[in-house]
């Protein structure tokens, strides 16, 4: 099966990102990486992207001012000039109207800091942590024009310690995404993600222990 291609979307410094790109670089996994682009010229992900030989591309919003659609005719655009197959959102701080959503319905992705339906938005961990939740986590999902709102692919959970602080709890969660974000994009990829209703069904996950995702990190 020929591998699918993968557009990554950053901001920042792109610790899903290098993730991903080492989970594509294993001869096995179904996706390979086609190009990284950030909205943000001094974003750090773009340099670990191109030292790892992969393709790179910027499209700064402030160049567009409000026009969100020309904005995003201009990522588009370097999607279809690299072929790709599937976008996954790794820290990519806009918003996306729902014209470009919808194009790519099924074939885009985004990892959340909290285990949805719970904690939408921003400020995860500070909100678990007010609300006094047990468990907090992480969520890969299919995104739709409704923020944080599409079917959810994977799911890790981390536990909240009495004594955790925010920077503590969202170092725990992030383990936990650089875990999971992978997994869901070689389910994808090989097509053994299907939704029916709004609800993701993997097919290769097929027992209890592999559907729980609890990373061991302190």
């Amino acid at each position: 099966m020929a591998k699918r291609r993968v557009a990554i979307l950053i901001s920042g410094r792109g610790a899903n990102m290098a993730a991903l790109i080492a989970a594509a670089n294993q001869p096995d996994y179904p996706a390979e990486i086609a190009v990284v682009l950030s909205n943000r010229p001094d974003a750090a992900g773009l340099k670990r992207a191109a030292a790892e030989g992969i393709a790179t591309a910027i499209v700064d919003h402030a160049r567009f001012g409000r026009d969100r659609e020309a904005f995003e005719q201009a990522v588009q655009a370097v999607l279809d000039a690299h072929r790709v197959e599937i976008v996954c959102l790794a820290g990519f701080m806009r918003l996306l109207t729902p014209g470009l959503v919808t194009r790519w319905s099924g074939r885009m992705l985004n990892i959340h800091p909290a285990l949805l339906p719970s904690f939408k938005g921003l400020h995860t961990h500070e909100r678990a942590l007010a609300a006094g939740v047990k468990i907090h986590g992480a969520t890969v999902h299919f995104v739709v024009p409704d923020v944080d709102s599409g079917p959810i692919i994977a799911q890790a959970a981390v536990p909240v310690l009495d004594d955790d602080t925010a920077d503590a709890l969202a170092a725990r969660v992030l383990f936990a995404e650089l875990r999971i974000y992978p997994l869901a994009l070689g389910l994808v990829a090989a097509g053994q993600s299907t939704i029916t209703a709004g609800i993701v069904h993997n097919t290769a996950i097929t027992t209890p222990s592999a559907q729980l995702i609890v990373p061991d990190a302190d």
